[in-house]
């Protein structure tokens, strides 16, 4: 989940950083064969080659699978956007002065990144499903939001808390109460600043979307799954949906590079 995977070091404070996102390119890495290049530009040079090649099946499976993607991005943009305000209120109330609302927004916190993924995902559909009637693509969206809510909250508080309480005395002392200094002056700092880690996980969700077909949500791996299966080459189609969610991760991740890339210039402005 969004606590493992690549591990980045601050050279400065040695504290280490860890993400489910893909791995963020390396901004010392300039030449034509980075490892960042190889990866991409080789995923996207065998989705070519491999139908030029074989025909039948991976033109075929090519074929098959768009509507897959464009659902994968529907759910992933869904959620990440019902997350960001989710993470954005609990971020708010972990740093609240308030007990009963800080305790509420931190146990929410542990008891989400205390299930997996896959379990919420069963629990909102079949669980809930006893109860009331969730369909499939809502109890996919509902899931991955309230599940990388939590970890968007601890971002937003990590990106708050990071802000230098110079800035609060300094808003409190121009007049403004704590909740206008808040609104005003902190956030518009802090989403500056929470800008990139917020782009790793958005990846990470691009990637854990792939979990939402055990939903039948006909996303990139449901169709790839459903071409399998009547097909009954399974090497081809999974190879087609691995190079497909390989371009799209990189793709992202790159994107991610260059926007912390244009912040630090901003910064040193």
């Amino acid at each position: 989940m969004a606590e493992i995977s690549a591990k980045k070091k601050d050279q400065k404070n040695g504290a280490i950083t860890v993400s489910d996102g893909a791995l963020i390119p390396d901004r010392t890495e300039k030449g034509a064969f980075s490892a960042w290049r190889i990866s991409f530009f080789g995923a996207i040079g065998l989705l070519i080659l491999l139908p030029l090649l074989k025909p039948d099946p991976y033109l075929n499976v090519m074929a098959f699978i768009p509507d897959g993607i464009l659902r994968t991005f529907e759910v992933t943009v869904a959620s990440i956007l019902i997350a960001l305000i989710i993470g954005l209120i609990t971020g708010l109330g972990r740093i609240s002065r308030i007990t009963i609302i800080n305790r509420i927004a931190t146990i929410y916190v542990e008891v989400i990144r205390g299930i997996p993924l896959l379990v919420q995902l069963f629990y909102i559909y079949f669980a809930l499903g006893s109860v009331i009637q969730v369909p499939r693509l809502v109890a996919a969206v509902a899931a991955m939001s309230i599940c990388y809510g939590a970890y968007m909250g601890e971002i937003f508080r990590a990106g708050i808390q990071s802000i230098p309480k110079g800035q609060m005395e300094a808003a409190l002392a121009l007049g403004l109460t704590r909740r206008q200094a808040i609104r005003r002056v902190i956030l518009p700092q802090t989403f500056r600043v929470i800008l990139p880690p917020v782009g790793n996980e958005f990846i990470a969700l691009l990637k854990d979307s792939s979990l939402v077909s055990i939903l039948a949500v006909s996303d990139l791996l449901r169709r790839g799954r459903e071409f399998a299966s009547t097909s009954f080459q399974y090497f081809e189609s999974y190879t087609v949906v691995a190079l497909v969610y390989l371009v799209l991760t990189l793709f992202f991740s790159k994107l991610v590079s260059i926007m912390e890339d244009r912040l630090e210039q901003r910064g040193n402005e």
